[in-house]
């Protein structure tokens, strides 16, 4: 009925079965931007938030979502994950922060899901640290920028 793995023939919802499949090294890296006014940007900047470092508390809370993908996302396989990196950069000329996630394995599936649930959840405590100062902060962006290994090989935006 489709061509989307996640389908079967009766067009219903299920875990594709990865059984088979080829253990490989695999790699994914994701991006996002949180968007805030300047001086709620200033003030994580200078660290002078009421609830802490929040660059800090957003690379935790990026690692520990990426462990935990397989609980958020219904289909996703639970992965043994090898690496798992977050960083977060300040760009005060766009008036943002810059989340880059990568993730690594070696297993039968991939590794992106975890990326970009690692970003968003890294976005998301940021935007809890600074709520205070800003309910107008956006989370935008968040993309895949590339991925190694399986099958279907390299890929980059």
């Amino acid at each position: 009925m489709s061509e989307l793995p996640h389908l079967n023939a009766h067009g219903e919802a299920h875990m594709v079965d990865i059984g088979e499949k080829a253990a490989s090294d695999r790699v994914a890296i994701a991006e996002g931007w949180i968007r805030m006014a300047a001086p709620a940007l200033a003030a994580l900047q200078r660290g002078e938030l009421a609830k802490g470092d929040a660059l800090a508390t957003a690379r935790i809370a990026g690692i520990m979502a990426a462990k935990r993908t397989a609980e958020l996302i219904p289909l996703c396989h639970p992965l043994s994950l090898s690496r798992v990196e977050v960083a977060l950069d300040v760009d005060t000329e766009a008036g943002a922060v810059r989340a880059e996630a990568t993730t690594a394995t070696r297993g039968a599936t991939g590794v992106e899901m975890e990326a970009l649930t690692a970003v968003q959840v890294a976005l998301l405590a940021v935007y809890d640290m600074c709520k205070a100062l800003d309910r107008g902060m956006t989370i935008e962006g968040v993309r895949l920028i590339h991925k190694r290994g399986g099958r279907s090989g390299d890929w980059s935006r």
